[in-house]
């Protein structure tokens, strides 16, 4: 997917990047497969904010994505590749041969007309489902479940692929985008391919209004609060970081601080991204 440069007509225009749209087929989604979004503005259910610098944002709709893939040998066809408001990556719209409709993500390469299935007997080709059994060493996959019918959770992100490296026993050996390996059980399904969209991590948004579009709100430096804001302000003029290393206004430490305490995930990592 190339990507549209702007002329520089105004200070913000000048390097904006943004995608060409070129694989989209459909630009209003399935009605079937929409449900509301509502705005949550980073606060918890307790109306705490738990994640910061978020709220206002273009109003979007949910598009309900198949992430189990659990039509197990039902002939699919790719009937259109949508945008979808909600991820970085395309979605495709699946008719099935029994009259059912479902998205999924769009895999690079997927294209309108092509036929898609899941099971483990489907063929080795992008698009389709299978479990890590069923899937040669050495194969790129996206969409990967962590347990067995519980629908993708890893490589969802437009561009991303992890790779099959090795079966042992009941566990396959996978290697991350981030270059984590980590034992995934072999009956877990998977899906053949990299995730389309592969230039969104090159697009410039070029200015503060088009972050606001996507409901990110400005974020302050730490050193230009007041001390009872921040651990790292006050002083007179600009001031250095009094305390060892960068704090959150909570005075934890923010850069390299472990806070990970999934010792059932830990067992499954057989080597660090680090």
């Amino acid at each position: 997917m190339p990507l549209k440069v702007y002329k520089p007509t105004s200070p913000g225009r000048r390097g904006m990047t943004g995608a060409t749209f070129e694989e989209i087929t459909k630009t209003k989604p399935e009605k079937s497969l929409l449900k509301p979004l509502r705005k949550k503005g980073g606060r918890s259910n307790q109306g705490r904010i738990t994640v910061r610098h978020r709220g206002g944002g273009a109003k979007r709709m949910y598009r309900i994505i198949d992430f189990k893939r659990d039509k197990v040998g039902i002939r699919g066809e790719v009937a259109s590749i949508e945008y979808d408001p909600n991820r970085s990556a395309r979605i495709a719209l699946i008719h099935y041969a029994d009259g059912e409709k479902r998205y999924i993500i769009a895999p690079l390469g997927l294209e309108v007309g092509k036929a898609v299935m899941a099971g483990s007997d489907a063929e080795i080709k992008i698009g389709n489902a299978l479990p890590l059994k069923a899937i040669p060493t050495g194969t790129a996959i996206h969409n990967i479940e962590l347990h067995r019918g519980k629908g993708g959770q890893l490589v969802r992100g437009a561009g991303g692929s992890a790779q099959l490296m090795a079966k042992e026993d009941s566990h396959a050996l996978v290697r991350m985008t981030s270059g984590e390996i980590r034992r995934i059980h072999i009956e877990c399904f998977a899906t053949i391919g990299q995730v389309g969209n592969v230039d969104h991590q090159h697009i410039n948004l070029g200015k503060a209004g088009r972050k606001r579009h996507l409901g990110i709100r400005p974020g302050v430096r730490g050193s230009a609060m007041s001390p009872n804001a921040h651990p790292h302000g006050g002083g007179e003029g600009r001031s250095p970081i009094g305390l060892p290393g960068p704090k959150t206004p909570w005075g934890k430490p923010a850069l390299g601080y472990v806070t990970r305490r999934n010792k059932l995930s830990n067992r499954m990592i057989v080597k660090r991204r680090k």
